[in-house]
């Protein structure tokens, strides 16, 4: 089986002979600029390409930009909710061993106790209820 459009490996090697390259500065292994310059001068992505795309980038940019104010400012309001619950409870707490000391000091023996020391006393016969005939 032959290949028609493989050259034999000598025609090759005398193509690759006659070629004398000029020597190209090599830039580090793995850096952006090389790939960013291979991937624009191999024809991969043209400059015009490039500057068609730039607009839908900057959208983007844009829309990621938006994405995480949205996720600082939802952060922001679950520590609000957070610290407002905890008020909440806070006061509820509050609330509740007022009413009951409120509660206790309205005890009739209670109030008897602190209206004593203004010299009022506590009724011991029932009120008596006056009746007018016309």
């Amino acid at each position: 089986m032959n290949n028609q459009f493989r050259k034999p490996t000598a025609e090759v090697e005398e193509e690759y002979s006659e070629v004398e390259e000029a020597p190209q500065p090599k830039a580090p292994e793995g850096s952006a600029t090389v790939f960013f310059k291979k991937l624009f001068t191999e024809g991969v992505v043209s400059k015009e390409a490039a500057t068609e795309m730039l607009p839908f980038l900057v959208f983007l940019c844009v829309l990621g930009m938006i994405y995480i104010a949205n996720s600082h400012m939802a952060i922001t309001n679950i520590r609000n909710i957070d610290k407002l619950t905890k008020e909440v409870t806070e006061l509820g707490y509050e609330y509740k061993s007022l009413k009951a000391d409120l509660m206790f000091k309205s005890k009739l023996t209670e109030v008897a106790k602190k209206v004593d020391t203004l010299g009022i006393k506590e009724l011991i016969e029932p009120p008596k209820k006056i009746i007018i005939d016309r």
